[in-house]
């Protein structure tokens, strides 16, 4: 068995490997795995759980440096864990060898805490419909990661995305890292409350010092509000007041973090924290759709339906749905409608589908507390 797994593993490496002499632009940017344990049942059944990825990423550059990796190939430890197998689910640029400045990362909640990266966001800024001031705004955080040395001291280090849920502030987000072809880190602030004291404050430095080896990069910390509500609400939340002191050193910049932007998301900016909030030099406000961009809304979304619709006066809908916003609209109207003709086996989705999903969602909305925080 051993000389079958051995054979396996210098397969895989014959094919993945090239050689290295190739212009310094055919080297890889960024490299992500998956683990994907051993070719065959062993005794030496052990999982190589990381600790620091840091320290991992050195590791793994050392013996696979100088392999040309492409998405769905498989790289063998030789070290430590002998014929344990990762697989690799992105690399950038595709086909690109592995070289000594190659940003490696593990894509395994157990291996890292640090937050997943998305290398190449999909969402462009034709995808978030409505937000101009927003979109405008957002500009000047466009530059800034094109060219941060052009910017020095007054770089837009933090900025504050705030508005009802549902508005698209994470989808600007992406596509603000789509247009400026930087990667981002997006993470819930809720996955930073750790089970143990000072394990939230942790993972808040590791985030960071992530960001700061890929920048000019995003972090994205969307829930802002699940960490940094006012203060004088906070004596039971466990760690939180650590996190949010963390947070606020890398906020101010006692550790320079060139190139890095923070843009935190909330629903309520009213109920932050005032040290919170007060550095954010910038804040971005969401709103809801108008008529117009609700009918743009419906129609962009309707012609993705499995099922055709037939006979439906969009102008009416986009009027009924006044108030919603976009993710409601599609999730809560247009989706809930489409399910209910999917499920009596119907051909089409008429008007009387949507109405009824509208009729529904409002009366919902009327029943409960009107005074509630967005949600």
């Amino acid at each position: 068995m051993v000389n079958i797994t051995r054979t396996v593993q210098k397969t895989s490496q014959k094919s993945n490997r090239e050689t290295i002499q190739e212009p310094s632009g055919f080297n890889a940017e960024f490299l992500v795995l998956e683990p994907a344990g051993y070719p065959m049942e062993s005794v030496l059944d052990e999982y190589p759980e990381i600790s620091d990825p840091g320290v991992f990423e050195h590791y793994a550059r050392e013996q696979w440096k100088g392999y040309r990796a492409h998405k769905g190939d498989y790289l063998f430890d030789r070290r430590m864990y002998p014929d344990f197998a990762y697989k690799v689910t992105d690399v950038d640029p595709p086909g690109s060898v592995i070289g000594k400045n190659t940003h490696i990362l593990v894509r395994d909640i157990l291996v890292s805490s640090v937050p997943t990266v998305e290398f190449r966001s999909d969402v462009t800024f034709d995808d978030v419909i409505g937000q101009q001031n927003a979109r405008r705004k957002c500009r000047l955080i466009e530059r800034f990661l094109e060219a941060p040395e052009k910017f020095g001291k007054w770089a837009p280090r933090n900025v504050l995305f705030f508005g009802p849920s549902g508005t698209g502030k994470t989808m600007l987000a992406k596509a603000l890292a789509n247009k400026a072809h930087v990667p981002i880190i997006p993470v819930k602030a809720t996955e930073l409350i750790g089970e143990f004291v000072g394990e939230g404050a942790r993972q808040i430095h590791q985030l960071y010092d992530r960001a700061q080896e890929m920048a000019p990069c995003i972090i994205f910390i969307d829930e802002l509000d699940a960490i940094a509500l006012d203060r004088r609400h906070q004596e039971l939340r466990g760690d939180v007041a650590e996190i949010v002191n963390s947070l606020l050193t890398e906020m101010d910049g006692i550790v320079e973090r060139f190139g890095v932007c923070t843009i935190g998301a909330t629903n309520r900016n009213d109920t932050l924290d005032p040290a919170v909030r007060s550095r954010f030099e910038e804040e971005i406000e969401f709103i809801l759709p108008d008529e117009k961009e609700r009918l743009k809304i419906i129609e962009s979304n309707i012609q993705t339906f499995p099922v055709p619709a037939k006979d439906i006066d969009l102008q009416l809908i986009a009027k009924l749905t006044e108030g919603l916003s976009g993710r409601d609209i599609v999730s809560k109207v247009l989706k809930t409608a489409l399910h209910n003709v999917i499920i009596e086996d119907r051909e089409y989705v008429t008007q009387d589908d949507l109405l009824a999903s509208v009729r529904k969602l409002k009366h919902v909305q009327t029943s409960s507390n009107a005074d509630r925080m967005y949600i």
